[in-house]
């Protein structure tokens, strides 16, 4: 038995204890009144930072929750891991729909169940028992440093203005993440890439009112009927998006990534079953894998306009509106796409109507390469644990702080998940296999070693 694996059998049982010390806290960033759980789970964070070994630890203040940071220097020469995670969870409603009560953590059929069992209470604790047993066994290879942020289930808006802040105290060469999931308990995975979004509402104006369909249909432009022909037109019969430029900074993925890509367990038909649908659609040419994970989308989330109410009324509209979004990948910048979007659809409306597109929010995309240090690094340790290679997989989702921290902090992050689908995060019975949670501890201690190596 190795030493890790030694470590971790020894002090298994005292590593779950301390986990649910946080579990326990219900620090729901969301509502209001669990403000003071905040700063329970806050100060929770610096207890357990220092008992594994960090030479200091603090909580700073933000404008909203705070954040638990501590580190330890070895050498200022070595490679130094900045370890990101966070303390708050998601609400727990409905409260019916748990089989046992969400922050009373339980152990059932090898599982931890509770809320933030595994997003991200869990996932964080392995980092910090990993970084305990390299402590302990003095084995550290680099310098470790940890942020444990208050607001990532409420979109992080205070953390990036933070790091700012303290760029000087962050400065690493990896940000190390534990907060995405694994294909399956045997297949692991690295998150290579996130897709970025931009998103906009659009309105339509026709007539300064509604009007009779009768009198005037037909010889008056239904804002309806152009915001609808305008959508359609936005993208071609090859599922392509047909905004000029749209695609002039999409990177082409290496046939090398494609491929291993293609490793990633994939059912089309139990895929179309599960959501009841016939056929799939999407760009020519790809995968419906790489459709969310590789390329770019557009997709409009909402639209009305008129009369929508009981029965029949015949009026032809004065405006019509839709929400429109439009998920990109790595290198697309989603304020360049805002821009275009917008000059381009209100170019095309025909002069019957005016148009006026408003862009409501967005953010970049995140792409970790595949001959990235960090990237080998964490191949290295999975293979060591799993016996096989991990899958990289880009997700079609985003995690907005990630692609911050490379614009705030120049570093890139290595998205080392060791959730998996059915720990249900965000829903009623959260839970987290208690092998996962070993294996995790087991693992990250390998990171550091090859990445001290390779780095």
């Amino acid at each position: 038995m190795s030493h890790i694996n030694q470590y971790i059998e020894e002090n298994k049982d005292r590593f779950l204890e301390e986990l649910f010390s946080l579990i326990r806290i219900p620090s729901i960033s969301s509502i209001a009144s669990h403000k003071p759980d905040m700063y329970k789970a806050a100060e929770r964070w610096k207890e357990l930072l220092l008992s594994s070994g960090a030479d200091k630890a603090e909580i700073f203040e933000t404008e909203g929750n705070p954040v638990t940071y501590a580190e330890k220097i070895i050498d200022p020469a070595k490679p130094t891991v900045l370890v990101y995670s966070h303390m708050d969870v998601m609400p727990v409603e409905p409260l019916e729909l748990w089989k046992s009560p969400p922050f009373e953590p339980e152990i059932r059929e090898g599982k931890i169940w509770a809320r933030g069992a595994d997003d991200d209470k869990g996932q964080g604790m392995m980092h910090a028992k990993a970084f305990e047993l390299m402590v302990k066994t003095d084995t550290l290879p680099c310098n470790v440093k940890f942020m444990i942020e208050g607001e990532e289930e409420i979109g992080s808006p205070n953390l990036g203005k933070w790091c700012e802040e303290h760029k000087e105290m962050l400065k690493a060469d990896i940000i190390l993440v534990s907060d995405t999931t694994m294909i399956r308990p045997d297949l692991p995975t690295i998150t290579t890439g996130l897709r970025g979004l931009a998103y906009w509402q659009v309105e339509v104006t026709g007539p300064n009112r509604d009007l009779h369909s009768g009198l005037f249909g037909g010889a008056v432009a239904n804002p309806i009927n152009v915001l609808s022909k305008m959508i359609a037109d936005m993208v071609d019969d090859n599922g392509r998006v047909t905004i000029p430029g749209f695609y002039d900074d999409v990177i082409k993925i290496s046939a090398e990534e494609r491929a291993l890509l293609a490793e990633a367990p994939f059912d089309v038909d139990k895929y179309k079953k599960a959501i009841e649908v016939d056929e799939l659609s999407g760009e020519a040419g790809y995968s419906p894998t790489e459709h969310t994970g590789i390329r770019p989308s557009f997709d409009v989330c909402g639209i009305w306009g008129g009369y929508t109410g009981e029965g029949a009324k015949t009026v032809l509209p004065s405006k019509a509106f839709a929400k429109i979004s439009s998920r990109l990948v790595p290198n697309q910048n989603h304020k360049k796409i805002a821009e275009l979007f917008k000059n381009h659809f209100e170019s095309i409306a025909p002069k019957s109507v005016k148009v006026e597109v408003t862009s409501l929010h967005g953010g970049q995309a995140y792409g970790c390469p595949i001959d990235l240090p960090a990237y080998q690094a964490a191949e290295k340790a999975y293979l060591d644990v799993y016996g096989r290679r991990p899958v990289p997989f880009r997700s079609g989702g985003s995690i907005p702080i990630i692609s911050t921290f490379e614009e705030v902090l120049g570093i890139k992050s290595i998205l080392m998940g060791f959730g998996l689908e059915s720990d249900a995060i965000h829903s009623p019975n959260e839970n987290f296999p208690l092998e996962q949670f070993y294996k995790g501890i087991e693992t990250i201690p390998l990171f550091y070693k090859y990445f001290a190596e390779i780095g």
